[in-house]
């Protein structure tokens, strides 16, 4: 007699995790049942496969047919210790690496795989077999914060706030002693000269070179506490977008080691000094708190959290689900005007945003479409 719970399938497979690929141009998205990947604009399915078990972590190595994957939420189709190299092409691991602890999150470039576990972060030659170059201590990193750039590794540091910046070809390591808190999110600009950090305060994003290390800028996304979901930088280098739970997402002009080096040789304009500046002259006035002279977005719009937050209560992955991941508001430019939010959970949501110029010479970031990509 077959005494098994009938599972009810009508609503369609949840999402646990999802990410963009390197250029923004796809996102994956892990599934408890399996994995799907879609082009970003327009948001098209591309690839779906069904394993009758969940991945947490679905990660792309750029547009290719390789994709890493740990098992996530109530039937794990791999022991979350685990990260599985899949071959799409033949449909197979093509690599597996095991670990003590959970995999959270995991960097894929063409020589190198880079995993983020709680207190560590481990980098191996992308090769059959792999090759470990290195392992890194960190401090309790839950959301499994870890980039990979060109040159660059950025990910946080022993202590709460810290961030380590790894250079590929010559090893150095440098500490940035970024937030007195711990960090919320991480990004390097696609150039690699820039790195953009949040701390659990998410009130604001510190802007630093990684040339030197220096603090360039302090952008303000607010006075009152958020819970930062993804920061993530334009192609050029030249804008910064930012969401969190107060469902806002944010946009700013992105202050750079170039754009600060030719404005040091002229005096800057008076408009240059306060086009950003929410405030205006009232933050030129002595003893004014510095909330009135911070650096504010330009732009701003409101995006779709979804069902899974109620009355403002974060969002609780599934059972098993991996942490490594920001759940909601995960944001990739498509090109230096076209922003694209995605969201995991139940509705699994995506969003196409754009920014243009008003008649009154002001830009905004104006909403074009959204869908639920898993067809609900």
């Amino acid at each position: 007699m077959n005494t098994r719970q009938v599972i009810d399938d009508s609503t369609g497979p949840v999402s646990l995790s999802a990410a963009f690929n390197s250029d923004s141009s796809c996102f994956s998205v892990g599934l408890d049942t399996g994995f799907c990947v879609f082009s970003s604009d327009p948001c098209e399915l591309k690839v779906s496969r069904d394993f009758n078990a969940g991945i947490g972590v679905a990660e792309m190595l750029g547009q290719s047919n390789y994709l890493a994957l740990v098992g996530g939420g109530k039937n794990p189709k791999f022991p979350q210790n685990k990260l599985i190299i899949w071959d799409d092409v033949k449909q197979k691991p093509v690599i597996t690496l095991e670990f003590r602890t959970s995999v959270l999150r995991v960097r894929l470039s063409k020589s190198r795989i880079v995993v983020a576990l709680l207190n560590s972060v481990h980098v191996f030659a992308f090769s059959t077999p792999p090759e470990k170059l290195h392992v890194f201590e960190t401090t309790d990193n839950p959301l499994g914060l870890v980039c990979l750039g060109k040159k660059l590794l950025a990910f946080p540091g022993r202590s709460p706030g810290q961030v380590q910046l790894f250079e590929l070809e010559t090893g150095n390591i440098s500490i940035i002693p970024a937030h007195s808190t711990a960090l919320r999110a991480l990004v390097l600009s696609p150039d690699g000269e820039v790195l953009a950090t949040a701390s659990e305060a998410g009130t604001l994003i510190r802007i630093f070179s990684t040339a030197n290390c220096a603090r360039i800028a302090e952008l303000r996304r607010g006075v009152d506490h958020a819970m930062i979901f993804s920061l993530a930088i334009s192609p050029s280098s030249t804008l910064l977008a930012v969401t969190s739970d107060k469902s806002t997402l944010h946009v700013f002009d992105l202050p750079h080691p170039r754009t600060l080096a030719r404005r040091s040789r002229s005096p800057p304009l008076q408009s240059e000094e306060t086009a950003n500046q929410k405030w205006g002259f009232v933050g030129k006035i002595p003893l004014m708190p510095r909330v009135f002279s911070d650096v504010y977005s330009f732009a701003s719009a409101h995006f779709e959290i979804g069902d899974d937050f109620h009355n403002g209560a974060p969002y609780i992955p599934p059972l098993g689900a991996s942490l490594g991941r920001p759940s909601k508001g995960v944001i990739g430019w498509t090109d230096d005007h076209t922003i694209i939010v995605i969201g995991a959970g139940r509705e699994g949501r995506w969003e196409r945003f754009v920014l243009r110029e008003g008649d009154d010479g002001k830009r905004y970031c104006v909403r074009e479409g959204w869908k639920r990509y898993l067809g609900g």
